[in-house]
């Protein structure tokens, strides 16, 4: 079997890797479908704070049960699962208060453990999630990053009286889009990639506007009665937009913050206090996956366009180029491992 290591940092390297087995409370997945994040590339490019090297990464993937340890009972050999990849302690202030996603000694698949870039994987039985035969393996690859999408949403309170500004329209804002459009929001979306934002338009945006040719807070001031959107996503990183969402956020508005970068910003403490803002941050994904999987099973998230290119997983170093070289080409680029 193979496997896709970062063995340092510029080091992406396919290496042939032994089966493992699982061991009680485990089950050993062998994978089919494997999507390649942004927080990949970070970590062969040595700008993930939270990677241990050398690693197998990947986090974002689906397959089928090979092979069950003696203890589980939930699962069966020849089952389809998703694979949650956070391991949480269960027992931490954040785990006791239903956060596990920031536990105090939380483990990531293809972070802080080897993850899902190989034939076979052992994990927690706990975390293999069933998944209907019916769905293709390849969808159900996407419900990771469309839990991602899920908590920041939960964590800021989106329903049908929103209208959100979503800052970016890559693989982290079309996921926030379909979400925020599937619990019945208005969703604006606004991205310097005109490209990008026809991609947005086909999975539902009601507004499009062109950082850098459009004035975002400009353009976005008359909506929600002219007191601007009732929530803003930064799905785009940029330390900078903080500051912005502040000023153009309505009243009483909700901020949530999935880039994690470390710059600076400078953020008016007048504006949070004068409208009573919320800002939130919001990391992975707090048990969402079964939910998720829901969606996509019922046919109420139809992502499959989302997929623009299939990798063999022996090719991997190709499908990383192609998202470096390329990014105007690409939204998910997955890697076969069948």
């Amino acid at each position: 079997m193979i496997a896709v290591r970062v063995r340092a940092p510029h080091s992406l390297e396919v290496i042939e890797a032994d089966r493992a087995e699982p061991g009680p409370d485990e089950v050993r997945v062998k994978v089919s479908s494997a999507g390649i994040c942004g927080s990949d590339i970070h970590i062969l490019h040595g700008s993930n704070p939270f990677a241990k090297y050398p690693r197998v990464i990947g986090h974002e993937f689906a397959g089928t049960i090979a092979a069950t340890g003696a203890a589980v009972t939930a699962l069966s050999v020849g089952d389809n699962v998703v694979v949650d990849p956070v391991i949480s302690c269960g027992h931490c202030y954040a785990c006791r208060v239903g956060r596990s996603n920031v536990c105090a000694n939380l483990e990531v698949l293809g972070v802080h453990r080897d993850g899902g870039f190989r034939s076979q994987v052992v994990v927690p039985a706990a975390n293999a999630v069933k998944v209907s035969k019916s769905l293709p393996i390849s969808v159900a690859a996407l419900a990771e990053p469309f839990s991602i999408a899920a908590n920041v949403l939960v964590r800021t309170g989106c329903d049908e009286r929103d209208t959100i500004l979503i800052y970016g329209s890559g693989t982290v804002g079309l996921t926030v889009l379909q979400v925020a459009k599937l619990k019945g929001a208005r969703v604006i979306v606004a991205d310097p990639d005109k490209r990008r934002l026809e991609r947005a338009e086909q999975f539902g945006a009601d507004r499009l506007l062109q950082s850098g040719k459009d004035d975002v807070p400009a353009s976005v001031a008359g909506e929600n009665d002219g007191l601007g959107p009732t929530l803003v996503i930064d799905g785009a990183g940029v330390p900078a937009l903080l500051e912005e969402a502040c000023r153009v956020a309505s009243p009483a508005g909700r901020i949530g913050i999935l880039g994690f970068s470390p710059a600076p910003c400078n953020v008016s403490q007048q504006e949070i206090v004068k409208k009573e803002l919320t800002l939130v941050g919001s990391r992975l994904s707090r048990r969402l996956l079964p939910e998720v999987i829901g969606w996509l099973e019922s046919g109420q998230l139809k992502p499959e366009a989302m997929i623009t290119q299939t990798f063999s997983g022996s090719d991997a170093k190709d499908a990383f180029a192609l998202i470096e070289q390329a990014p105007e080409k690409t939204v998910k680029v997955q890697l076969d491992f069948s």
